[in-house]
């Protein structure tokens, strides 16, 4: 009688251990997902700041096609991309920040 009890404790234990063992490895299995997860919704936050932004550029592009004229659709490009001005223009720029 003994010998089935010793047995049956053995196998108790060992399956025991298993679970602890199996909960573990599903913790940090999860927890490499949740920061995964995280990665993924920052990536995602990024991608869509990016889209704000484009969908402005083209919606200001569109308003200045409509409303303006082709000379001042390229004077704007020159100004704002590649800094060019008028002779004997001045320009002043606002450096504190808001």
């Amino acid at each position: 009688m003994s010998y089935t009890k010793t047995k049956t404790e053995n196998r108790s234990i060992l399956l025991r251990i298993l679970i602890i063992a199996f909960c573990v490895y599903m913790f940090f299995s999860l927890g490499g997902l949740y920061k995964e997860l995280c990665e993924s919704r920052e990536t995602l936050a990024g991608v869509n700041a990016q889209i704000d932004k484009t969908e402005d550029r083209i919606e200001e592009s569109k308003n200045l096609l409509e409303n303006g004229t082709e000379q001042e659709l390229i004077e704007k490009a020159a100004r704002d991309r590649l800094g060019y001005v008028y002779p004997n223009e001045q320009v002043f720029v606002d450096i504190s920040g808001n």
